[in-house]
């Protein structure tokens, strides 16, 4: 059995392959060693992905990409599901990025984007990447993620920079008060988490001018302040990441503005990292 993760700040995807031929996939929580510990990661791994696996088929290899596996992170995460996985052959850890551009590129050169929780990108040779503008984080960074989508929402509505309907909705729909936002932003762990819970809501209201201008906004902040750093202009950019699919159409509009064209968007990564390393 070998498995093959996607790791996300909200949720993790697991492919079970065995004999090179994709079984079954389950998912548990994200695991970001930025903000759990090495027990924390442990201890998810222990209770909620092994009940979900055949306790009678050895695990030979994991090959586990994550958000937030930096190279001096690496080796936490490692120790961690070496310790409650116990392969026979090795476990391997990239950052996502690492996954993003080997589903999305497979082989040959290109930029590859993510935009979901988080946002980060990269330009890739077709073996390795070789350029990586720092995402940040929501805070400093991560322009057009789902958590500064969330962040700029809340932002607005409680500075009343929208219709006054509009926050009434909002605060209905969530069951929030404002203090409930400041509680949750700055005194509870994963605000990036809860932030990109509340992107949605931009979705549901597109049609509306000021949401969908925050939303061009903060994407045309993306390809300025990341992709226009690459050879963007001779390779092909590629998007996945729930935010990069079920936004698209706003996507593409911007992209489109700036004189750039999008070749493809994956809601997932995961079944290009299954072809990826059926093919390797």
């Amino acid at each position: 059995m070998i498995l093959i993760a996607d790791s996300g700040s909200t949720k993790t995807d697991w492919a079970v392959v065995q004999q090179g031929t994709l079984q079954r996939t389950v998912t548990t929580c994200g695991m970001n060693p930025f903000f759990q510990t090495e027990e924390d990661i442990a201890a998810e791994v222990e209770n909620a992905l092994l009940p979900l696996l055949d306790s009678d088929e050895a695990i030979e290899h994991v090959f586990f990409y994550g958000a937030g596996c930096t190279p001096e992170k690496i080796p936490g995460v490692k120790s961690a599901l070496t310790r409650t996985l116990h392969p026979t052959q090795e476990v391997e850890v990239y950052s996502d990025m690492v996954a993003v551009a080997r589903s999305l590129c497979g082989h040959q050169p290109g930029i590859a984007c993510i935009l979901g929780t988080g946002s980060n990108s990269c330009s890739y040779d077709g073996k390795e990447m070789v350029q990586n503008v720092s995402p940040l984080g929501f805070i400093l960074g991560d322009e057009g993620s789902g958590a500064v989508l969330g962040k700029l929402l809340v932002g607005d509505l409680l500075k009343n920079q929208t219709s006054p309907d509009l926050k009434e909705e909002f605060l209905k729909q969530y069951q929030l008060t404002p203090a409930d936002v400041i509680d949750r932003v700055y005194r509870q762990p994963f605000p990036n988490r809860f932030l990109a819970s509340l992107s949605p809501f931009l979705l549901q209201h597109i049609g509306h001018s000021h949401i969908r201008q925050l939303v061009r906004g903060s994407f045309e902040a993306f390809f300025r302040r990341n992709v226009m750093q690459y050879d963007y202009q001779r390779l092909p950019i590629h998007f996945t990441g729930s935010v990069a699919y079920h936004y698209q159409e706003v996507l593409h509009e911007v992209a489109h503005s700036l004189g750039l064209r999008i070749a493809t968007i994956h809601q997932s990564p995961l079944s290009g990292l299954v072809s990826y390393h059926q093919q390797s």
